[in-house]
Formats: C-alpha cells, sequence, structure tokens
C-alpha cells in the first residue's frame, strides 16, 4: 500500500516502561494532549512497569537472574517461587500507588493475582514434569519465557485501562498475550481478531506490549517485542503516523555526557539513521520493527513524555539533510575486538571471513562493526568476555595457525542522513589526537551516513564530548538540528 491510499487518521502509539510508571504525566502529557485534536483515533501499546520485566526475566543491566532465570536454573540462593511472591508484592505496591479507592485495588489486585497463580501452577507442573528422565526443561524455557513476560504488559494495560474509564475516557482493554485463548495464530491474525471490533471513533484502546503468536515474539525480538507489536498494529490497522513516548529526547548526543545545555534534540531524520543508532544499541525502533513502518511509508516520531509541547523527532524514509552534517554522536563501551590474524589468509580471506562469520553466528555473537585486510580480520563484537573466549576457541581449532587476539574497547559513530562534508574524517581525527585520544581504527562508508571511531574503552567518554564539540556545537547547520 502506498502512502497516498492510506484512508486511516489514526495513529499508534508506544509508551515505553518509565514513562508509564508515572501515571499522571502520561495522562497530562499523552492522553490528554493528542497531537490530531482529537482524544479517540488512537491506539496505546503500553510496556510493562519500570524494572517489572527485569522482575519477570533478568535484569537487563546486570544480569541479575529474575523469575525466568531462576527456573531455568541459575544458581542464586533462592528460588523462582520466592521470586514469585516478591513480584507479587511489588505488583500490589504498584497498585496502591495507583488507585485510591479500595474497590479498585482490590479488583486491580484480583486481575494481577489471578494470573501470578496461573504462572505459578504453570512453572510448578512443569518442575515436576521434568524431574522425569524423558522430559528436559531446556525444552519448554521459550515458551516458559513468553508466558512470563506477558505478565507485566497485562498488569499494566488493564490498570491503565481502568484508571481513563474512571477520568470518563471509553478505554478498552485490549489482551494480546492469548492468557485464555487456546487458538494457534500469527502475530498477524492475533491483532486482526482483536481489533475486529474496535471502533477506534468512539473507543480508546489500550493494548499489551507483549502478544503471543505461533512463531514466538521473543525467540526473534527478545526485549524488543513490545515495539515489533506496536509496528504490525500500525501497518495492520493502516495507521496515518507511529509514535514512540520515552523518557527523554532523541539528542544529539547522551545529554549525561555532554550536558543538557550543549545537546539539541534532533527533529528530522530517516530509518537509516535510525538502524545505525539500533546497531550501536541505541534503539529508537528496533530494525525488524521499524521494516514494516518503512515499507508502508508510515512516519515514526519519536516525543519526550515529559515535554509534551515539544514536536519530538520525526523518521521518516526519504528524509535527507539539505545541508550535509552529522545528526547525531552515539556510541557503545564494553565492545569485544576480535582480532584474528593469518598469514595463510591471504587470498582466502572470504573463505576464513565465512567460516568465522558461521562460528560467531553459532554462538549468537553480536556484531557491530569489523574490518580486514590481507591477513587479518577483525570484529567488534557486543557480548560478554565469555562468549567471545567460546567463539576464540572455535576459531583456534578450526584455524590452528591462527594468532587470536581479544581487546576491549568502544565505538563511537558521527551519524546522519547527509555526511557528505569535506574533510569531516581529517578534522575529526585531528581534534580527538588534540584531546590525547588514540584511534584504534575508524570506517567511513562511502555511503555517507556514518563514521565510526573504535577506541580505548577508557576513552569511551571523551570521545563522544570531543566529537560532538568539533562536528557539532561549532557547526553552522547545529539549529537545523532541531528543526521540526
Amino acid at each position: 500500500m502506498k502512502p497516498h491510499e492510506r484512508q486511516a487518521a489514526h495513529s499508534v502509539e508506544k509508551i515505553g516502561g518509565t514513562s508509564m510508571s508515572n501515571y499522571a504525566a502520561v495522562r497530562d502529557n499523552i492522553i490528554l494532549r493528542p497531537r490530531n485534536g482529537n482524544l479517540y483515533q488512537r491506539i496505546f501499546v503500553v510496556s510493562a512497569y519500570s524494572g517489572v520485566t527485569d522482575q519477570l526475566l533478568e535484569d537487563k543491566k546486570n544480569g541479575r537472574p529474575g523469575i525466568y532465570a531462576l527456573f531455568a536454573g541459575a544458581p542464586q540462593g533462592r528460588n523462582w517461587r520466592e521470586a514469585l511472591l516478591d513480584l507479587r508484592y511489588h505488583f500490589q505496591y504498584i497498585n496502591a500507588g495507583l488507585f485510591e479507592d479500595p474497590q479498585q485495588l482490590a479488583s486491580a489486585n484480583a486481575f494481577i493475582g489471578e494470573r501470578l497463580l496461573d504462572a505459578e501452577d504453570r512453572l510448578g507442573d512443569l518442575d515436576r514434569l521434568c524431574r522425569h528422565a524423558n522430559f528436559e526443561r531446556q525444552d519448554h524455557l521459550d515458551t516458559i519465557r513468553e508466558m512470563l513476560a506477558s505478565l507485566g504488559e497485562a498488569h499494566s494495560a488493564w490498570n491503565m485501562t481502568q484508571l481513563l474509564l474512571g477520568e470518563g475516557l471509553a478505554a478498552r482493554f485490549v489482551d494480546l498475550t492469548a492468557w485464555h485463548d487456546r487458538a494457534r495464530l500469527d502475530l498477524d491474525e492475533r491483532i486482526s481478531c482483536a481489533f475486529a471490533g474496535v471502533d477506534l471513533s468512539k473507543e480508546l484502546p489500550i493494548v499489551t506490549g507483549y502478544a503471543h503468536s505461533r512463531e514466538g515474539l521473543m525467540r526473534t525480538f527478545a526485549r524488543g517485542y513490545s515495539e515489533m507489536t506496536f509496528s504490525r498494529i500500525a501497518v495492520i490497522t493502516k495507521a496515518s503516523e507511529g509514535i514512540i513516548h520515552k523518557e527523554y529526547h532523541l539528542s544529539s548526543a547522551d545529554p549525561r555526557l555532554v550536558g543538557e545545555q550543549r545537546t539539541v534534540p534532533i527533529g528530522r531524520t530517516n530509518y537509516d539513521v535510525a538502524d545505525q543508532l539500533a546497531n550501536l544499541g541505541m534503539e529508537a525502533i528496533h530494525p525488524k520493527a521499524a521494516r514494516g513502518l518503512r515499507q508502508q511509508g508510515i512516519p515514526l516520531r519519536v516525543m519526550n513524555s515529559f515535554q509534551p509541547e515539544h514536536p519530538g523527532t520525526l523518521i521518516t524514509s526519504d528524509y535527507v539533510s539539505e545541508c550535509p552534517r552529522v545528526e547525531i554522536i552515539a556510541g557503545r563501551k564494553s565492545i569485544l575486538a576480535l582480532e584474528c590474524f593469518d598469514q595463510e589468509m591471504m587470498d582466502c580471506v572470504t573463505k576464513y571471513d565465512r567460516v568465522i562469520d558461521d562460528i560467531i553466528e553459532h554462538f549468537k555473537g553480536t556484531v557491530v562493526t569489523k574490518d580486514t585486510n590481507a591477513n587479518t580480520i577483525t570484529h567488534f563484537l557486543a557480548n560478554n568476555i565469555e562468549t567471545v573466549e567460546r567463539i576464540r576457541s572455535a576459531i583456534g581449532e578450526q584455524y590452528s595457525t591462527c594468532d587470536i587476539q581479544v581487546r576491549r574497547v568502544a565505538v563511537v559513530s558521527a551519524i546522519g542522513s547527509n555526511m557528505d562534508v569535506p574533510g569531516i574524517l581529517s578534522h575529526s581525527l585531528t581534534a580527538l589526537a588534540r584531546s590525547g585520544i588514540e584511534v584504534l581504527a575508524v570506517h567511513q562508508p562511502m555511503r555517507q551516513v556514518d563514521i565510526q571511531f573504535v577506541v580505548d574503552e577508557s576513552d569511551y567518554e571523551s570521545t563522544v564530548v570531543t566529537l560532538h564539540r568539533i562536528l557539532m556545537e561549532n557547526s553552522e547547520y547545529r539549529h537545523a538540528v532541531c528543526a521540526a
């Protein structure tokens, strides 16, 4: 479908977990301040409250095991039942902060309490079953992970629906978790069935960010599953715009590193830039979720939940800056450079590269970038040291003459929709050298959308600050970055 063929006037809007944890801000800044001027003609896809999915699965930042990881066998001093009980208390604590009326609070606790009991029964049954030699716990972990993840979004979506009903809005709880549904549907079928009876002109759907599907969202998208749900809803319902509400702007750099007074929000960019950000772990949206929006010509807007007067960042397929410039400085720490040097590689680089890529894929390695020459291939991996050591060992078994080195580095990128700026590379390298930063590797693709600088991990923060200062703060085009 081409953009001009789209008849719908509604938007599909995703609200992140940190924003969801502040109901008053969501109500006042998002629900009651529609961009289209209509309280309806909007669909809201909500994440779990901040920190809840960490308790359900594992902590995204430090890896501390949640219920899923404990059930899967993580070595901890407590078991999954204790963690489930802690989560019950946490859900009740969240509910108590949202519902003043005792009857409403009781209903909220009963809703999530019933699902927690169901989850405990299912986990208990499987736990007992897997003690039998014919059943392996590992065979069921994907299903368990999805089941547990769904609890967070069901909780937040149900709560928001009830709160908005109390505000006099015709909110409607749209549960895509299939908790009581045995039908094996793919994602698009489940969404289509759920919205078959929804009247967007009179109802405000509040949708679970998790959607149960035959193929399993988490196997492909991991913790980015809610963005895929959001994207497919926008595509299937033929939305005029997708909006993601976050707790921060998509800015020219991380304000915590560069300083809030030095950074500016990005007003316009394209899906290509969004892909480069995702490659560095700074997702405006998951690349596979963006694909559907891009293919259907649906623009994506990223907004700050706490600054509703700001139009945010508009991401489209066709935008290219008229003025060549850098739009954002972004980076990633904790990268492990896996350098494979072998003089036998000469004239066989393609073969070596293919074998090494297969090994990295087998161990689920995440490649941020890589470089090659006549006898060396270096992959820059966003994985923990244990995974990289497994990859290193497997490569060594395949190529006994290969000298394999591992070094901890950081990758910092200058990114823009049009970076055809004469001398930008030499200008950047000179500035970094004057700041005492050694550049270990540099990559500048011919497409002129990014330049990647590989530096020692200890130089990450100073590299971001230096590049932002030299490429953006002194740029005559800086004002264009924040143009809406």
